[in-house]
Order: C-alpha cells, then sequence, then structure tokens
C-alpha cells in the first residue's frame, strides 16, 4: 500500500467532516412522502384512475335500492292506566343499559322472524327477487299453488328471509333523544315502506307480549299457592265453625283489631246474661218498690191509695153527697126522706172506698210477691248463665286458636289473590314505544349514489394508490437520496452527481459552468481532506455493477486535477470492457494489458489527449485472463513508476461483483472511490461489493452518489443542484 493506515483514517474522518457534514441528517417526513409522491407519480395515478372507473361501472351496473324509514319514540317510563304496580321496580327503566337492551332487541333475529311470518314471506318471491335471491338454489324454481313446499323448503325459506332482513334492516338512534329510526332497503320502494311499518308494529307487540310473559311464571306459582291456601283456609273455618258447634259458642258480634285479627264481642251466652243480669236488676228494683208500698199499707194511708183515680173519684162524689147532706141536716131531721137517702148515699160510697182501698193493699201485697219470687227466678237463671260463662270462656282459648288460624289462612289467601289480580293487569298499562312517523313509499332509490361511489372510489384508490408506493418503495432498496449513504452504507459521502442531460457527458464536464463539473470539482475537493497530503495520488474507482458512472467519474476526476494544474494519467483498468479511449477519441491498440503481459516500456503506452494536464493508459488488447494479470505484482510496479513521473494515478477499475479485478487493484492504490447509482443497486448489494473491499483491507475513501435526479438532489446533501451558471445563463442574466 502507498500510504500508512493511521494516515488513512485521518483522511477518511476528515472527508466524513467535509464531505458528508449534512449526510447523517434525514430529510423531513412530509419531504420524503412528497419525493415518495413524484417517484411513483404513474402508479398512484393508474391506481386512482383505475378505482373510479371500478366505482363508476358497479354504479351503473347496480339495481335501484329504495329505503323507507319509521321513527318511533321508546319512553323510559311506562305511563300506567291502573293504580297498580308491576312486578319490576319503577326506576329499572332508568338503567344506563335502557336503550342499549332496546336497539339490540331492535336488531334481534325473534323480531326478525315475527316479521317475516307476519308478512309471510317465506312464500313470497317478490321479496327474494327484491335482493336477488334465489331460495331454491335453482334458476328455473317458481313458488305456485301446484307445488306446494315441503316442510325442508319452507325452513329454508324462512332461514334465508330472516337473513334478508336482519342484513337490509338499519336501526338509527338520534343522538340526545328517545327517537329511534327503523328502515329498510330493498329493490322494491312498496316492500321496503311495508317492511318498515311491519318491523315497528311487531316491535310494539313484542314488547307487551315480552311483558305479559314475563309474569307466567308468577301467575303459575301463585295459582299453586293460592289452591293450596284455599284448602287450608277451608279447613280450618270448618275446624273453627266444628268446635263452636261442639262448645255451643254461639257468635252475635265480631270485629277486627288494628293487626286484623278477629275478635269476637259478644256471643249468645254472654247476650242471655247481660239480658237476665238486666232483668234481674230490675226485677230487684220492682222488689224494693213493692216492698215499699207494702210498708206503707200497713201504716195506713199512703201515695198509692191517695193517687188512685178510682178513690179519688169516690172520695169527691162522697164530699158532695155529705155537703149535700149537711145542707139538708140544717132543715130536716134524720128521719126525713131525702135526708135518709144522702145517708144512704154516704153509707155506700164509704163502702166501696173502704172496698177500693182493701184492693190497692191487697194488690201490693200479690205485687211484692210476685216482684220477689220472680227475682229469685232471675237470680238463679244468672247463677246458672255465670257458670255456663265461665265454661265458655275456657272453650274459647281453643276457639280463639281456630279464629286466629283461620285468620292467618285468610290473610295469606286474600294477599295472594291480590297479587294475583295485580299481575295479571299489571300489563295494562299505555305502551312505552309509539309510532311517530310511519314509512312512506319512497319515490326516488336511496342507492346507488353515483357522487358518494366516485368520492369513496377516489378515498379507497388513494388508500391503495399510498400503501401500493410506500411498499414499492420500501421493496425498491436502492440509494434515493444522499443523506442514505452515510446513515445506510456508514460511508462517507464525498459527492452527489446530477443525472446527465445531454448527449456529449465529455463537453459537460469540460464546461467549468455546468452542474456536472460543479459536482465533479465538489468531489474533488472533498477528496483533499480524504489524506493528510490532501487528495490522493493513486485512486481507484469502481462500483457494484456496470453503467453506474463509475468511468465517466474516473474521466471526470481526471480532468478536475488536470485543470487544476497537476500532471494526472488517467489509467483504464477495465480490460474486459474498455471504454476511456471512446470517451477520448482515441485509440486502444496497445496498452495496460501490453504492460501486465511482459512489456517494460510504458511510456510508450501513454497516449496524449485534447484535455490539459491528463494523459490516457488504455486498456489495450482484452487478454484471456484478466484476473491474472491483474494478480501479478506488475500492477503494484506499474502504479509506482507512474507515480514517479504524474502527480496522480486515476484507475478505471472494473465492478466487483462476480469479478476479481477489483480487489486485485485495492493493493496498488492508496484508496478507492466507490460509486452508487442513485435508484440503483440495492442496499444489500452495495453492502457485499464493499464487504469484498474492505476484506482486502481495501481503503475505501467514500461514496459518490451519480445519476441523482434534480427532485432527489433538492433535499438531504447540499442546495441540489438546479442553482448554478447555467440558470443564469438560461435566464439571460
Amino acid at each position: 500500500m502507498l500510504q500508512s493506515t493511521s494516515a488513512a483514517s485521518a483522511s477518511s474522518g476528515i472527508a466524513e467532516l467535509r464531505g458528508g457534514e449534512q449526510v447523517g441528517i434525514a430529510p423531513p417526513i412530509l419531504l420524503q412522502y412528497w419525493q415518495i409522491l413524484l417517484r411513483w407519480k404513474f402508479v398512484i395515478l393508474g391506481i386512482v384512475l383505475t378505482s373510479l372507473a371500478l366505482g363508476l361501472v358497479v354504479t351503473l351496473l347496480a339495481t335501484p335500492q329504495y329505503s323507507s324509514t319509521a321513527r318511533i319514540e321508546i319512553s323510559r317510563d311506562q305511563k300506567q292506566i291502573t293504580n297498580v304496580q308491576g312486578l319490576e321496580p319503577s326506576d329499572a327503566g332508568r338503567d344506563l343499559e335502557f336503550y342499549q337492551t332496546q336497539y339490540s332487541l331492535l336488531q334481534a333475529r325473534s323480531l326478525a322472524e315475527r316479521v317475516a311470518r307476519q308478512l309471510r314471506l317465506s312464500t313470497n318471491q317478490d321479496f327474494f327477487e327484491a335482493h336477488g335471491a334465489n331460495p331454491d338454489g335453482d334458476v328455473f324454481a317458481t313458488v305456485s299453488s301446484s307445488r306446494p313446499l315441503n316442510a325442508q323448503q319452507r325452513l329454508k325459506r324462512e332461514k334465508l328471509a330472516v337473513d334478508l332482513l336482519l342484513k337490509n334492516v338499519s336501526i338509527a338512534p338520534i343522538r340526545g333523544s328517545a327517537l329511534i329510526d327503523i328502515g329498510y332497503t330493498s329493490a322494491s320502494p312498496t316492500l321496503s315502506a311495508q317492511i318498515a311499518n311491519a318491523w315497528t308494529d311487531q316491535f310494539i307487540v313484542q314488547s307487551m307480549d315480552r311483558r305479559f310473559s314475563s309474569t307466567a311464571d308468577a301467575r303459575k306459582f301463585l295459582e299453586n299457592r293460592l289452591a293450596d291456601l284455599r284448602g287450608r283456609l277451608e279447613a280450618s273455618e270448618r275446624d273453627l265453625v266444628n268446635y263452636a258447634s261442639q262448645k255451643g259458642i254461639v257468635a252475635l258480634g265480631k270485629s277486627k283489631s288494628i293487626d286484623g285479627r278477629t275478635e269476637v264481642e259478644r256471643t249468645l251466652v254472654s247476650s242471655d246474661l247481660e239480658a237476665l243480669n238486666g232483668a234481674l236488676a230490675a226485677a230487684t228494683a220492682e222488689r224494693i218498690s213493692a216492698e215499699s208500698r207494702n210498708r206503707e199499707r200497713r201504716g195506713g194511708a199512703n201515695s198509692e191509695a191517695l193517687n188512685n183515680v178510682a178513690i179519688g173519684q169516690l172520695r169527691q162524689k162522697r164530699a158532695e153527697v155529705a155537703a149535700d147532706y149537711a145542707k139538708l141536716m140544717v132543715q130536716f131531721e134524720p128521719g126525713y126522706p131525702a135526708v135518709r137517702a144522702l145517708a144512704e148515699q154516704l153509707r155506700v160510697l164509704d163502702a166501696s172506698i173502704a172496698r177500693e182501698e182493701s184492693r190497692v193493699s191487697s194488690s201490693r201485697a200479690i205485687q211484692y210477691a210476685e216482684a220477689a219470687e220472680r227475682e229469685r227466678s232471675l237470680r238463679d237463671q244468672v247463677q246458672q248463665l255465670k257458670l255456663q260463662m265461665n265454661s265458655q270462656q275456657r272453650d274459647s282459648i281453643q276457639y280463639n286458636i281456630y279464629q286466629r288460624e283461620a285468620d292467618t289462612n285468610r290473610e295469606l289467601y286474600d294477599g295472594l289473590l291480590q297479587r294475583y289480580k295485580e299481575i295479571g293487569v299489571a300489563g295494562v298499562g299505555a305502551n312505552n314505544i309509539a309510532i311517530v312517523d310511519v314509512a312512506k313509499v319512497s319515490e326516488n332509490p336511496s342507492s346507488p349514489n353515483l357522487k358518494l361511489n366516485l368520492a369513496l372510489a377516489f378515498l379507497i384508490g388513494g388508500v391503495l394508490a399510498g400503501v401500493s408506493a410506500l411498499a414499492l418503495d420500501q421493496i425498491d432498496e436502492g440509494l434515493r437520496d444522499p443523506g442514505q449513504v452515510n446513515r445506510l452504507l456508514q460511508m462517507p459521502l464525498l459527492g452527489s452527481v446530477p443525472d446527465a442531460e445531454g448527449d456529449d457527458i465529455l463537453a459537460e464536464i469540460q464546461d467549468a459552468k455546468s452542474s456536472l463539473s460543479e459536482a465533479y470539482l465538489s468531489i474533488r475537493s472533498n477528496l483533499a481532506f480524504s489524506t493528510d497530503h490532501g487528495v490522493p495520488r493513486a485512486l481507484m474507482v469502481t462500483s457494484t455493477r456496470p453503467a453506474e458512472g463509475k468511468s465517466t467519474t474516473s474521466l471526470a476526476l481526471a480532468m478536475v486535477l488536470g485543470r487544476t494544474g497537476k500532471n494526472v494519467v488517467l489509467l483504464d483498468a477495465d480490460m474486459r470492457s474498455p471504454s476511456m479511449h471512446t470517451f477520448l477519441n482515441l485509440q486502444n491498440a496497445i496498452g495496460l494489458s501490453n504492460f501486465l503481459a511482459g512489456e517494460n516500456d510504458w511510456q510508450r503506452l501513454i497516449q496524449q489527449t485534447p484535455i490539459k494536464g491528463m494523459k490516457l493508459l488504455a486498456a489495450g488488447p482484452n487478454p484471456p485472463s484478466a484476473a491474472e494479470l491483474l494478480s501479478s505484482d506488475r500492477i503494484l510496479v506499474l502504479v509506482r513508476q507512474l507515480l514517479d513521473q504524474f502527480d496522480h494515478v486515476v484507475i478505471d477499475s472494473p465492478p466487483i461483483l462476480g469479478l476479481a479485478d477489483a480487489p486485485l487493484l485495492s493493493r496498488a492504490v492508496e484508496g478507492c472511490v466507490f460509486i452508487a447509482e442513485a435508484e440503483g443497486v440495492a442496499v444489500r448489494g452495495i453492502k457485499a461489493s464493499l464487504g469484498r473491499l474492505q476484506a482486502v483491507h481495501a481503503q475505501i475513501f467514500g461514496v459518490i452518489l451519480t445519476k441523482l435526479k434534480h427532485k432527489q438532489a433538492g433535499y438531504g446533501y447540499g442546495y441540489g443542484y438546479g442553482y448554478g451558471y447555467g440558470l443564469e445563463d438560461r435566464d439571460g442574466k
């Protein structure tokens, strides 16, 4: 090697600082996407146009579909017509899951089955034709009265009808309200409206049936319990009546206590005892009164005699007669007839009065005796009733037990009977589902919508195009921008060369104002920092494969070095496919192959070129085996002798992959300049080539990215090539 390892390391570090100071910086992400868009614009445009064409064709060929929508309102609280409370708590409808449950019920398969049964859709051929379905799997099969459906066909049609209903129905809750839109779409506008209305009707009926069926188990349980309690109540009441009959307990009055228990207020014995006790008290009072009157009789006149009407009238009559008698006695003698008549009347009246008083006195004695007898009789009866009452009170203990058992059974029976009645009428209430708008027959089809379909096709095409572009960009593993060189290859970037626009590359390189010349001048400047003595004196230019700009770069570097006043020799070492003599319009009769084959006069092999400061050592005749010639030490001798006469030796090397020439040539130079075509060889191929050079301990000064498009040169490295002398000439400035 012509230089030390330390010097090479130092030059490599300097090259990284100068030539690749912006290489490690990745371009902005939006700029990367823009470059991907530009790179694959025709693919993206083709995918989008294809998607739009497919959307247009599908729209034009699609069968028109008609949608009808019915609107219902579902209230949380059910209005009650009766005052009977249902089984569910009053706040059950306020759960957060209430409306989600209603939405799920509207999409339930059971509801679709009810609609299919009500409208008899399994036998409606128009229904299946409106959805483009063939229920029998036979294009010639039709439903006719002469060919009735068997059970298997009917089940198959019913299942298909339900599936079609669930597929084409739409449940759309209106946010922030209790309203729900139920829509149905088919090829028949009449059928769509009919099914949408049937869906709402059957949902209402199903909700009512569900409320009634939810109490079926409770009603059945209560019926069994009522039958059992009815038997127990009858048995307890029968025991109560039989016991009362055996013990002679006749209840005349009953009442209910606060706790609902039956209390017996009066029985027949207690009533009799009460009546006899009252009669005894009256008899005692009467006996005392008779006894008092009897004492008055023995003492003389009494108040009763004085108050007797008959005696009073007799006494009055006697007083009148006595007055008349006294008047006559004044005038006449006692024997006077009138006087004797009045005296006789007085005697008769006195006898009558005495007789009446005697009768009154005897009646008092009789009354007293009767009163005393009545009192004794009543007292005896009261005593007997007391004994009977005491016995009945002892019997009432068991009687009350029977009574309480009968009351308990009656309360249980009445409670269950009332609950049974409540359950029976709990569902009799205003339905919490109301139809706001019925579905009407649509006059205009709801689909296909050309604008919407084209917009969707454009969106889908855009997404597919974007995904495809990203996928293709990932598959395309070539270097696309200068910023990837250092990031992917871990090599310094010496410079990037734009893609030549003209056919005369030599003239463009010679033009100091051209972008191509400016690029190579920049590369030469970066190479000046690759070693401690400036531009390497002996360097080799190689690449992964042919046609990457390797020979053009070799020629351009030699020309740029020659313009700076250096004496440069360009060595065409690609003896398999020489090209340098073609660029310079020279002969290739003799050259490198002659020297390697044994000719020692290399100066005779050098050709003058029309370019200042540059000479050419052509490849010479094609040898049978170029690798065998390069494997000898003569190439080392040649380069060493050339450096004694020239300032720089630039070697155009063959490609690396598949050939051994480049690794053999790397022994004779200070280092290598590696050429990579933009969007050319995959990164893994470039890494393999660099690996082969590194395997033979070749020094690699850096990478030159060639054939870079203007759109790629605009970011990631420098300012690009859109600004320079060429623009000034074209703009006339």
